[in-house]
């Protein structure tokens, strides 16, 4: 069985983050999301792996190299534009061949892994299986509807009018059989091959159409607000540890790591929390769920339940909180004696300021 990972797209709904990097490679807990798809997919026991890649193919390929660190063997499969899961699926038949696969999207976040869910095909072999989860609105998702003894009856894509609340989670499994499928749709009304129109034509034919309901958790990491989510949710799992330097004059209270070369000094720290390495934190107080990356300075200030990436300072500012702070970014007060606002902010950002 081989794996076929979704890494090409675009992450609008996170610009301008990823105006200048993957979406796939904004970390949670300091570590990019696409390596937990990675690790899941090897303590599955798969080992072959096709990494679809689009306009950040190089920083994909520097992020993941040959695959080895992950105990897989990874090949990267070029897609020229962005135009839908089933496209992904068509240009990666040579990879494929006649193996069965499991389809991963590189921004997904399934706590729990999928060793279980491999098993089970594997055993089984129907010739699709979907994983299923009930959301509050399911419009923004590919939505199954199913009979009364809980089989897939259809599939819509991101319907306006949905006919249930269970929505597709980005991890799919199928044997060849989806090879035709694929070949036999055409493109939506968004100029792109769904992966649910090819689904959809599997239950037409009249084939073994699967779905497993999950109850654990998941996240699309697509939006600001999500990524925030999942990296709470892996912080409450860390262990603590010291790599780094903690001054006596430091309070650390509850689940925090701070990683090597890192040096904290006069601060209070909240966990859970990660200090990344060789970030200095002096004369500041680190709140709960909060994701500091390697290379930062945060002095004299307050944050909480937030992400900093790399090379990033804070200096002088209270209070920051739920927030997704990018690389190289200088974030300081405003000067006292003046009431404008003076903004420098990319394309499709979104800022709060005091009325």
């Amino acid at each position: 069985m081989k794996a076929l990972v979704l890494a090409g797209g675009t992450g609008t709904r996170l610009r301008p983050i990823t105006h200048t990097s993957a979406k796939q490679l904004v970390p949670v807990a300091n570590k990019p999301v696409l390596f937990y798809g990675l690790e899941a997919i090897a303590e599955s026991g798969i080992t072959e792996v096709g990494v679809v890649v689009g306009d950040t193919a190089d920083e994909i390929r520097d992020a993941v190299g040959d695959g080895s660190r992950f105990g897989i063997d990874v090949t990267y499969i070029p897609q020229g534009a962005p135009l839908g899961l089933a496209h992904a699926v068509l240009i990666a038949r040579d990879f494929l061949g006649d193996d069965d696969f499991v389809m991963y999207l590189g921004d997904n976040f399934i706590v729990g892994g999928i060793s279980g869910l491999v098993a089970d095909f594997r055993a089984d072999r129907p010739d699709a299986s979907i994983l299923l989860t009930r959301v509050p609105d399911p419009r923004s998702f590919g939505v199954a509807e199913l009979d009364s003894e809980g089989r897939v009856v259809s599939l819509t894509e991101k319907p306006e009018f949905p006919k249930s609340d269970f929505a597709l989670v980005g991890v799919y499994l199928f044997t060849p059989a989806i090879h035709d499928a694929v070949r036999a749709i055409t493109p939506s009304r968004r100029g792109e091959l769904e992966i649910t129109h090819a689904i959809q034509w599997l239950i037409d034919q009249r084939r073994d159409v699967r779905s497993t309901t999950i109850s654990g958790y998941w996240k699309d990491t697509g939006n600001v607000t999500d990524m925030l989510e999942v990296n709470r949710s892996v912080l409450e799992g860390i262990e603590s540890g010291v790599e780094g330097t903690v001054d006596d004059s430091t309070e650390i209270i509850g689940r925090v790591r701070i990683e090597k070369g890192a040096r904290i000094s006069g601060s209070r720290i909240v966990g859970p929390a990660i200090i990344g390495a060789s970030t200095v934190v002096s004369d500041s107080y680190i709140g709960p769920f909060t994701s500091i990356s390697e290379g930062c300075r945060i002095e004299d200030s307050e944050i909480q339940y937030s992400i900093v990436l790399r090379d990033s300072a804070l200096a002088g500012v209270r209070r920051v909180e739920a927030s997704l702070i990018g690389r190289g970014v200088r974030v300081l007060p405003a000067p006292r004696n003046s009431s404008a606002h003076r903004l420098v902010l990319g394309d499709h950002s979104e800022v709060q300021v005091p009325s």
